[in-house]
């Protein structure tokens, strides 16, 4: 497909829709055959490019009628419209041009969903009797959808579980992966509520190009670093989608009235989908959406359908869970709820999330001490001068520097985080100071992982993933 010149549409709305379809088809296919990050960052700028071409042309955003269609709301118009459209955020990429990462504000706002702000803060922190943790005080989780409603039904001792999941692609994961999972955590200790964490085996079989034993394998070797960070086994419930689907009637039915209430021009729209994708991926998003119902889950709920789910994810699986929300009412269910984390940047910079299929844009949780160290230091994008006489006088840029952006997030003492900002941006700290101080957070906190999962037996996996009655308050 000949490159569409910048600066002015040289097509038809019509061309361009098709376009637009056909290179949202190309991104899947590379994104789905693991081809190089520069391949895909190509393919996703030429998409951009694509999309701006036909705002330019119709002064609409292209989510009304192209394929794209409701992956976000309406864009703002005006002044502000083209650079809305250099964040690129999808279940499957996640694409900016600018170093300091997504505008997060920006994308509330075309997402529709609400800032988790200082008053909501505040009254987790007065629900629960615990300091809300940093990953709230610091906006790593920074949206929410009907989490006041959530604290409404706890303060009336009224029983609400928690959701999350992974989708096991390969057998290690990285440290961006532990991010919704260390939370979780801390919700369910907080709130004691059941979880389920939805292992999405079938998803990865469909996508990449995986044997149905890897797909599973992955699944099972995943849920070890999950346990591992230390979930409490009588209250959590890990599945297998290949297992579980095939023993509970209850979860297959969910998912059968789901599909029945979402027709294909919706699925389209919404994720991208084209009469090219296999009808598996057209079909996966109700198994998605299921967990979001309690009686999905008979052994630990009895069969209740009223009780509220609260999904802790990164903002990149929204469209998922705006289309259950949609479907909800209309099958008798309450709509799930939803708490919103940024994306954990690529060592090489904002721009993208950290991907497992690129070893050296992550910090997996198989590495050794002497493998962070070398990763930090030799592809951690920096903030700093280019000399160290400019970087004293001038000073770094926290904004974009990766290794601050990590210490924001596994750094846990805000007076330490707070420090090293004065000291990188005043000068006195140098880069290698910085990732020197990085490097000496990580090394122990995967260290720390490595031994917990070392202790994780086959016997230990199963009894998390067996269906059983949980203990929680409130039953």
């Amino acid at each position: 497909m000949a490159d569409v010149p910048s600066g002015e549409p040289c097509a038809s709305a019509p061309e361009l829709l098709n376009s637009i379809a056909a290179q949202e088809e190309r991104v899947r296919s590379l994104k789905a055959r693991e081809a190089s990050k520069d391949e895909i960052d190509s393919a996703v700028k030429m998409l951009l490019s694509l999309k701006m071409s036909y705002k330019a042309t119709m002064r609409e955003d292209c989510e009304a009628n192209c394929p794209l269609g409701n992956l976000a709301p309406r864009s703002p118009s005006g002044p502000e419209a083209p650079e809305t459209e250099e964040d690129f955020v999808d279940p499957w990429t996640v694409q900016t041009s600018s170093a300091k990462g997504i505008d997060y504000d920006k994308l509330i706002v075309r997402f529709g969903s609400s800032k988790i702000d200082k008053e909501l803060i505040n009254r987790i922190e007065k629900a629960t009797g615990q300091r809300p943790h940093h990953f709230l005080r610091r906006g790593i989780f920074f949206s929410h959808r009907d989490m006041n409603q959530v604290l409404d039904a706890y303060e009336n001792k009224k029983p609400f579980y928690l959701y999350t999941g992974r989708g096991p692609s390969s057998e290690a994961m990285h440290v961006g992966h532990l991010i919704p999972f260390i939370f979780t955590k801390w919700l369910q200790d907080v709130f004691n509520v059941p979880l389920v964490v939805q292992m999405t085996d079938d998803e990865k079989y469909l996508w990449k190009d995986l044997t149905l034993d890897q797909a599973h394998g992955y699944a099972v070797e995943n849920a070890k670093d999950i346990i591992a960070c230390g979930f409490d086994i009588k209250k959590t419930f890990i599945f297998s989608d290949f297992d579980y689907m095939g023993m509970s009637p209850g979860f297959y039915r969910n998912v059968v009235k789901i599909q029945k209430h979402v027709t294909f021009n919706q699925v389209k729209g919404i994720f991208g989908f084209t009469d090219s994708d296999c009808i598996g991926k057209i079909s996966f998003p109700a198994i998605q959406a299921a967990p979001s119902f309690s009686n999905s889950f008979p052994q630990i709920f009895r069969g209740r359908t009223d009780i509220q789910c609260l999904i802790p994810c990164a903002i990149d699986q929204d469209p998922y869970f705006r289309m259950t929300r949609d479907v909800a009412p209309r099958i008798g269910y309450p709509k799930p709820a939803l708490l919103h984390s940024s994306f954990f940047p690529a060592l090489q910079g904002a721009q993208t999330k950290m991907s497992a299929s690129d070893p050296n844009s992550s910090i997996f949780l198989t590495d050794t001490a002497k493998q962070i160290k070398t990763k930090v230091n030799k592809h951690a994008f920096s903030g700093g001068r280019d000399t160290v006489e400019e970087h004293r006088q001038f000073g770094g840029n926290c904004e974009v520097d990766v290794s601050f952006m990590y210490l924001n997030f596994f750094l846990e003492d805000d007076d330490k985080l707070e420090q090293i900002k004065q000291d990188y941006t005043s000068g006195a700290m140098l880069t290698g100071e910085l990732k020197k101080t990085l490097i000496e957070v990580l090394q122990p906190l995967i260290a720390e992982h490595q031994a917990r999962r070392q202790q994780v037996t086959d016997e230990i996996v199963k009894e998390f993933m067996t269906p059983r009655k949980l203990t929680f308050d409130f039953q």
